[in-house]
């Protein structure tokens, strides 16, 4: 299956699945075209294999009805000229830049929060110097190369955020909306290549983003009496999207903020999630050959608040591009339009059960 056969696919499930489908879903299917003169035929086999791959092209358009979170698809995408800076491999890069390394020594160099620190076996805490919010703080791996991660390296980062989100809570309890964040090398966002997460505490709401996803379930069950994030899963896991393990649903998006986005859905931050994030991370990292990433993870409030029963711990992983290009992955159209996407969500979901499985 691939996603230019989307109307096949749908056309193809049972009723129920179907309907569900279109509850949560739109979809339209446009072709493009265009008349290339002689002269660029050259130019256009070379990089996209033949002109009949360019003169008639299949594109998917994806929109979520609940979040309105949008996606085109157009495989042709992928094969672009992108202008690369000429410079080392991304390994040997990392290495280049690990000299005058401020945070090679994290108890030295970076400052602490005022509830001190949080020590793990593979990592540290610091309080952020430039703050995002009130409570701001990082995650400093003792591995400086981001790329080389272990399943229990991942885990102990996982864990000791969340001791420190506990700990700052403690502290702060009007403060208890927790959000980690990974941005892995240049291209995601990160300002030091040392492998490092970002951690934040809220008070008041959840961040923007996150409290307009809750009132968009909320709004979806008070219509159809059912849970979005439910739903959702049953969406995916019936075009053969999404599976299911040790109590963690794990998703192919449909319709991704950007190429290769995979959504974890989990009642609580348990030991479950943090191996299931490791075995995403290391299949997008081993089988689809990507080094840049953005993680996000979010979570109820730390106690009780009106209007969040159900909703659970949410995660998402979206592949950034290759680091040596020098044109961002993100542009006006995904900045106010819908995302443009040249991977395959179904070849994203055969990879992951792959690996998963």
């Amino acid at each position: 299956m691939i996603i230019t056969e989307l109307d096949r696919i749908v056309a193809s499930l049972p009723p129920e699945e179907r309907r569900l489908f279109h509850r949560i879903f739109h979809f339209n299917i446009v072709s493009g075209h265009l008349c290339p003169p002689q002269s660029m035929h050259p130019w256009i086999e070379e990089y996209f294999g033949s002109v009949e791959e360019v003169t008639e092209q299949r594109i998917v358009k994806v929109t979520n009805l609940v979040t309105f979170e949008g996606a085109l698809f157009n495989r042709l995408r992928a094969h672009r000229p992108i202008e690369a800076e000429d410079k080392p491999d991304i390994e040997a890069q990392i290495v280049e830049r690990s000299k005058d390394d401020p945070l090679q020594n994290p108890q030295r160099n970076t400052p602490e929060d005022v509830f001190g620190r949080v020590e793990g076996e593979k990592c540290i805490t610091a309080s952020n110097i430039a703050k995002y919010d009130g409570l701001h703080g990082m995650v400093v791996f003792h591995e400086h190369n981001p790329l080389r991660f272990s399943k229990e390296e991942i885990i102990d980062y996982l864990e000791t955020g969340w001791r420190w989100a506990e700990k700052a809570h403690a502290q702060d309890p009007s403060a208890k909306y927790y959000f980690f964040m990974w941005n892995c090398l240049w291209k995601a966002g990160a300002s030091l290549i040392h492998g490092h997460a970002q951690l934040l505490l809220s008070r008041d709401m959840h961040y923007a983003k996150i409290e307009g996803l809750r009132h968009a379930a909320l709004r979806y069950r008070g219509e159809y009496h059912s849970s979005y994030f439910q739903d959702l899963y049953r969406v995916h896991s019936s075009l053969g999207l999404a599976l299911e393990k040790g109590g963690t649903e794990v998703l192919a998006s449909l319709s991704p903020l950007k190429d290769r986005e995979v959504i974890l859905i989990a009642r609580q931050l348990d030991l479950s999630l943090r191996e299931r994030i490791y075995e995403v991370l290391a299949c997008l990292r081993d089988r689809m050959q990507v080094t840049s990433f953005n993680l996000a993870l979010a979570t109820p409030p730390l106690s009780e608040v009106e209007g969040w029963q159900g909703f659970p711990v949410l995660v998402r992983i979206v592949d950034r591009g290759d680091p040596k290009s020098i044109a961002s992955d993100i542009g006006a159209m995904e900045l106010y339009a819908s995302s443009v996407i040249s991977s395959d969500p179904f070849e994203v979901a055969r990879l992951l059960r792959e690996s998963l499985e």
